[in-house]
């Protein structure tokens, strides 16, 4: 374990101590909604939803949170202000759209809390009825997803593309997100060194007021996608004071556990996993196609490895389901109980 590192957040901390010490993430988005009807085959993909099908949306977080999931990240992965303007929408309608990534959210957790007190399905917490922790986390795509060409899986984007450019692209989108109403930012399936010192910047830069996490994707279980040092990118999180948790997601689960241990070298943040399914994209078929790796149902036996690892959230993110989380959910409450005893 790295010492010197920035404290862990109080914000985090006692979230976790609501959730029993651990917190389940939700998974997959774009394949639920494709599952409940929706054509996904667009460059906005998910974020075509929050246009055509909100209720979907809002129905997929409603499926994760009856799954077990204490933290909902919203539609807002492929939506950008720049990709919902080539789509012919104007700058003020796509800011709405991003807004209205974060108020679906809210509504799913709304009518859960409702039927919740209408059903009596609050569980007992030291002797009094307690709500289970529910937050919504803001989602940012990488620069690469917005591209729509899988370079989010590369961490390739050529020579022209600086730091400022990156800054530039997501300074509106984080300014807006942050002030949307969700609970935190998630930076996402971040494929390069570069774009993490930008989010980074402008966390700083813009005096962004919640909190964020920021998770990275590796193909080689030792560097990010582009070949940059996950010990590096963790760093970056780990000296930016808004970010709380620092983590993987979209990675082969065969790959999480060494991974975990490389960003407990470099900080004591709170470690997030949400693996995906095994499977390898191919940006030219843009479909998910099958590899050696682990199917999503066999990786939630590896949740207990990973907690003693020292990961502390988990989830799941391309081709996980709802059945992904619910067992998630299961195993963590089963682990946290025998701990009790």
């Amino acid at each position: 374990m790295v010492s010197g590192s920035v404290q862990q957040s109080p914000f985090v901390s006692d979230f976790l101590q609501k959730c029993g010490g651990y917190a389940v993430v939700d998974g997959g988005f774009a394949t639920e909604l494709e599952r409940h009807g929706a054509d996904l085959n667009d460059p906005l993909w998910s974020a075509k939803c929050l246009v055509t099908s909100p209720h979907l949306v809002r129905r997929v977080h409603l499926d994760y949170i009856d799954a077990g999931a204490n933290i909902i990240l919203t539609a807002s992965y492929q939506a950008t202000i720049q990709g919902f303007e080539a789509k012919g929408y104007s700058t003020e309608e796509a800011e709405g759209l991003l807004r209205r990534s974060v108020e679906i959210a809210c509504e799913a957790r709304d009518i859960y809390y409702d039927r919740c007190t209408k059903d009596s399905c609050d569980f007992i917490d030291n002797g009094s009825t307690s709500r289970r922790p529910l937050l919504v986390a803001a989602s940012v795509g990488s620069y690469g997803a917005y591209l729509a060409d899988g370079s989010e899986y590369s961490g390739n984007y050529g020579d022209a593309v600086s730091l400022r450019t990156l800054k530039d692209f997501h300074r509106r989108r984080v300014q807006i997100l942050a002030n949307s109403g969700a609970d935190l930012i998630a930076f996402e399936t971040i494929p390069n060194k570069l774009e993490a010192k930008a989010y980074a910047e402008l966390l700083e830069e813009e005096e962004i007021h919640i909190p964020a996490w920021f998770s990275f994707n590796s193909k080689d279980g030792i560097n990010v996608v582009s070949g940059d040092s996950i010990l590096e990118c963790a760093s970056i999180a780990d000296s930016c004071k808004q970010v709380v948790a620092v983590g993987i997601n979209c990675t082969a689960p065969r790959f999480i556990h060494g991974l975990i241990l490389s960003v407990r070298k470099v900080t004591n943040k709170p470690v997030i996993i949400y693996p995906n399914s095994g499977e390898t994209y191919d940006a030219n078929r843009k479909e998910w196609v099958q590899s050696s790796g682990v199917r999503d149902e066999d990786f939630v036996s590896y949740i207990g490895k990973w907690r003693d690892a020292g990961a502390s959230l988990f989830g799941g993110c391309c081709r996980t389901t709802p059945n992904t989380i619910r067992a998630i959910s299961r195993v963590l409450s089963n682990k946290s109980s025998q701990s009790l005893n």
